[in-house]
């Protein structure tokens, strides 16, 4: 079973109109834009302080990022408490197990809202919340980073529902166990 977060029909209707939006507000310009390398430098220099290596760089957790396969999606997936397990997935444009498929505008609306080209939402440890408030020059600065990265096939594990067998390493929080003296 691979957990799909389920909403309620307001929050539909509200994930329906914020990709309405997102995808007429420019999306024709968002496709008639080509990525500069100032554009480019940009977005690399974001991501890099924005720490989505982290999340999204096997070896990480480890202390030992795999540059080769840098952003292709962690091996380490974070437990959500009764939501189930999360890995950060494949951020390169490979077709098959990254965002290849997914337009500028769909990557923009991802990185700002938190919702995914099939309507669902992210994992709540996505920081979108932060992205939303990018400058728009900003936002589609890493976007055009993300796609001029080379694609890298690397398929990422889950998201798994909370009583799920999860086959990677999980870091998770937990409540204490003793009251704090």
């Amino acid at each position: 079973m691979r957990l799909n977060l389920l909403v309620t029909p307001s929050i539909s209707a509200a994930v329906g109109v914020v990709m309405a939006c997102a995808t007429s507000l420019g999306s024709a310009d968002l496709r008639a834009q080509t990525a500069t390398p100032q554009s480019i430098s940009r977005g690399a220099y974001l991501v890099e302080f924005g720490g989505c290596n982290d999340c999204h760089t096997p070896g990480y957790f480890f202390g030992k990022p795999d540059a080769s396969r840098y952003l292709a999606g962690s091996d380490v997936g974070f437990e959500i408490p009764r939501m189930g397990v999360f890995v950060g997935p494949n951020l390169t444009p490979d077709k098959e197990t990254g965002l290849g498929n997914w337009t500028k505008a769909q990557i923009l609306t991802a990185l700002q809202t938190g919702v995914r080209p099939d309507g669902r939402v992210l994992s709540p440890n996505m920081p979108w919340r932060a992205f939303a408030k990018l400058s728009k020059a900003d936002a589609e600065a890493i976007v055009d980073y993300l796609k001029s990265l080379p694609p890298i096939h690397n398929a990422v594990a889950g998201p798994f529902g909370p009583d799920e067998k999860v086959p990677v390493f999980v870091l998770a929080v937990r409540p204490p166990t003793a009251p704090p003296n």
